[in-house]
């Protein structure tokens, strides 16, 4: 059985739905909470089977108000990179990831959006990524993958939000599980808030079938790529 770690930066944001396909096809997730007192980064020898670096709410990556572990989460992510270890960054995570592979991070002030992503390639994900899906952002600032990486789908800015680096690494702009809980809470967790959230979780919640029914497909070929539906390593 496999072992998912996965990087918090705030107790509101999780995998939200993804945990439910995750435990659906056995494989095992551990969270790692470096904000809380005792909490730290995980070291990258012990996230053999793969590492989600997950948003940040109002933590950012481009110089504005970064979150405090982004030196360390960098070097993990390069590490990762380098051992072929699957990796899968989500909002600021995609962010981080973009760093570590060689890519930038954009300046945008936090926002919190529920778009469609289009996607680009028909062989995306496998085969498996859908021809347009629910984008649901809530961030601070933006990802901008690393020259060489496989853009998969862009946003209705036509910026990049899905994208694949190497054989096992994807950045989503996007949390492709969140939940409207999972807002309301971030929302109560800071003191900064985006513009307009009661608007924004309108239409989450007028997407959220949407986008439950676009994650199964995208888990499937999630999955096939990081690969943790294969048998134990060596």
């Amino acid at each position: 059985m496999k072992t998912v770690h996965v990087v918090q930066h705030t107790s509101a944001e999780y995998l939200g739905l993804i945990e439910d396909h995750l435990e659906g096809r056995g494989i095992r997730f551990r969270y790692h909470r470096p904000f809380v007192a005792g909490g730290s980064v995980p070291d990258a020898r012990i996230v053999a089977d793969g590492l989600v670096l997950l948003g940040g709410g109002p933590w950012g990556s481009a110089g504005g108000r970064d979150v405090p572990t982004l030196a360390a989460e960098v070097a993990l992510a390069r590490e990762a990179l380098a051992r072929g270890t699957p990796l899968v960054g989500i909002g600021l995570g995609a962010q981080i990831l973009a760093l570590a592979a060689g890519g930038s991070s954009e300046p945008a002030p936090l926002a919190f959006r529920v778009g469609t992503a289009t996607r680009l390639d028909r062989a995306a994900l496998g085969g498996y990524l859908p021809e347009r899906y629910p984008l649901a952002v809530y961030q601070r600032d933006w990802p901008s993958p690393p020259p060489g990486a496989a853009v998969l789908a862009r946003d209705d800015g036509l910026r990049a939000c899905l994208w694949q680096v190497g054989e096992r690494a994807l950045g989503f702009a996007g949390h492709p599980g969140l939940k409207v809980a999972m807002v309301e809470d971030l929302v109560m967790e800071f003191d900064e808030a985006p513009e307009d959230v009661a608007g924004g979780l309108d239409r989450l919640r007028a997407a959220q079938r949407e986008l439950e029914d676009a994650l199964v497909p995208i888990m499937t070929g999630l999955t096939r790529i990081a690969g943790w539906m294969d048998g134990p390593a060596g």
